[in-house]
């Protein structure tokens, strides 16, 4: 048995509560290096602050994910609960945000803030696979795209508007400026309005059909601790060494202190995977380290090949994230440091930009993307929206006009549409259903780990070659996206277009 085709108004509904969370990672993204140095943070200490932002999706998705599967609480269902949970805690966090009193206030409610949106986000991913058939991912995830667009577009543009409003755009030094407090607190309640319409316009199909639909679902159910048992230790000790000897490097090095990190990132890996290994040797059950683990290191070969697109393309956006607004104030508005009045114009006319791209995003994530997955196949159909994305962030490199600069979040708002919508698709079509919760989650590692990369290495690049020139942090942009790029067309060798997978149906 086949699950229901959804009308056009059941794809909205189904993600209607994505746009509420995008206004919310719009204001974050747009505002927070903002918020950061009006606080008094130095250029080169952005990254190392914006580090919560994927360490927290790298540790909740996964778990999230693996308990979304495994929930069912009644007319609540699987995924909604987790929705309505997040939306909370983010909502709130979306509030205090303006009222944070220093540095370490605005770091820690960062990380709160990114928790809870990764806590609603994730199993909105594995809710479009839930919910439709395989014949309609594309379009579901084309509709949760537009909605992510609109929602940026919204948050991205709020500080703006309100400026032409007549609301002060102005702070003093160490305070925040009223339009970025009024937009997060409009923010917060609209996050909040917009998961509440997902979770009362949808009924989520229960254990039974599940399991009535399982066989439709593209494939076998995957076994995912067996094969840790016949596994030895060596690969968990070269993760635990590699973490050890990043770590002396970075302190014979004297590189910057948030490579440390990383390197505990590494060295932790490695001793889960071990404890996971030794649990399933010893014939233990496996509990939520040994699935999830399990899953990783056996994840279906679509993953696998997946990674390396969303590792290059995830690097390119999160060096645009963080440098765009000092870009844009030194090269585009002669602005000469965070107090100026030019800082916050500049700042103001960075939400415009990603409003542009996100706006782009939109109309190209019902448009575009759709049409060029039905001709080229969906693998080949990334590649040709990534390839856009470089054009646009080589762009920033001579482009001096503000307004010109709406031209380069063009090709940007492409190569996000088809970011948001493909990857997924393709998963949603390929993964089996039972486990779609956990390798969403899991699918995140390679957006995460390279978010960390630019995090903790890019201060310490931009104060040994550029710690005045922040405009080259475009141009490794625009090589990662580019290395995307070819890396998405050589995955789709041999792939069939769908061609009888419409845009919306």
């Amino acid at each position: 048995m086949d699950k229901p085709t959804q009308s056009l108004r059941g794809l909205c509904n189904i993600s209607f509560g994505f746009f509420g969370i995008q206004i919310g990672f719009a204001l974050q993204n747009a505002n927070m290096s903002r918020i950061f140095q009006s606080l008094g943070s130095s250029l080169d200490d952005l990254p190392a602050l914006w580090v919560a932002a994927p360490l927290t999706g790298l540790l909740v998705q996964p778990i999230i994910g693996h308990m979304s599967d495994r929930t069912w609480l009644g007319r609540l269902g699987r995924r909604r609960p987790y929705f309505l949970a997040g939306a909370v805690l983010a909502a709130l966090s979306l509030l205090l945000m303006p009222e944070s009193g220093g540095l370490l206030m605005a770091a820690m409610l960062l990380w709160m803030l990114d928790a809870s949106l990764n806590v609603s986000m994730e199993p909105f991913r594995a809710f479009v696979g839930d919910m439709l058939p395989a014949r309609q991912h594309t379009a579901g995830y084309a509709v949760q795209t537009g909605l992510i667009g609109a929602g940026s577009v919204i948050g991205s543009l709020f500080p703006w508007l309100l400026e032409h409003a007549g609301v002060s755009n102005v702070a003093a030094a160490g305070t925040i400026p009223e339009t970025v407090r009024i937009s997060f607190w409009f923010g917060g309640i609209a996050l909040l309005c917009s998961v509440l319409w997902t979770v009362f316009t949808t009924r989520e199909y229960g254990p039974e059909e599940m399991a009535a639909f399982a066989p439709v679902d593209s494939a076998p159910a995957h076994a995912p601790v067996d094969h840790l048992a016949g596994r030895g230790y060596g690969t968990s000790l070269a993760w635990v060494l590699a973490g050890f000897a990043l770590g002396g490097l970075t302190w014979a090095a004297a590189l910057e202190k948030e490579v440390y990190l990383l390197a505990a990132l590494l060295a932790i890996y490695g001793v889960l995977t071990a404890v996971a290994i030794a649990r399933a040797k010893s014939g233990r059950a496996a509990g939520m380290l040994g699935s999830i683990v399990g899953d990783f290191t056996g994840m279906p070969a679509v993953m696998k090949r997946l990674a390396l697109v969303q590792f290059l393309s995830w690097s390119a956006m999160f060096i645009m994230w963080i440098n765009t607004t000092p870009v844009v104030a030194q090269y585009a508005f002669g602005a000469e440091g965070a107090d100026s009045p030019l800082y916050q114009k500049a700042a103001n006319w960075v939400d415009v930009l990603f409003a542009v791209y996100s706006g782009v995003s939109a109309v190209a994530a019902l448009t575009v993307v759709p049409m060029l997955a039905a001709r080229l196949g969906k693998a080949r159909a990334h590649g040709a929206g990534l390839l856009c994305g470089a054009a646009g962030f080589t762009g920033f490199l001579v482009v001096r006009d503000p307004v010109w600069l709406m031209a380069c979040e063009v090709g940007i708002g492409v190569a996000w549409a088809s970011i948001l919508a493909l990857p997924y698709a393709i998963l949603a079509s390929s993964l089996p259903q039972a486990k779609l919760g956990v390798f969403m989650g899991l699918f995140n590692v390679f957006i995460v780990v390279p978010q960390l990369l630019v995090a903790t290495v890019m201060g310490t690049m931009m104060r040994m070659f550029f710690p005045t020139e922040p405009i080259w942090t475009f141009a490794f942009a625009a090589a990662t996206m580019g290395g995307a790029a070819v890396a998405a067309w050589a995955l789709g060798r041999g792939e069939t277009a769908r061609a009888g997978e419409p845009a919306l149906a």
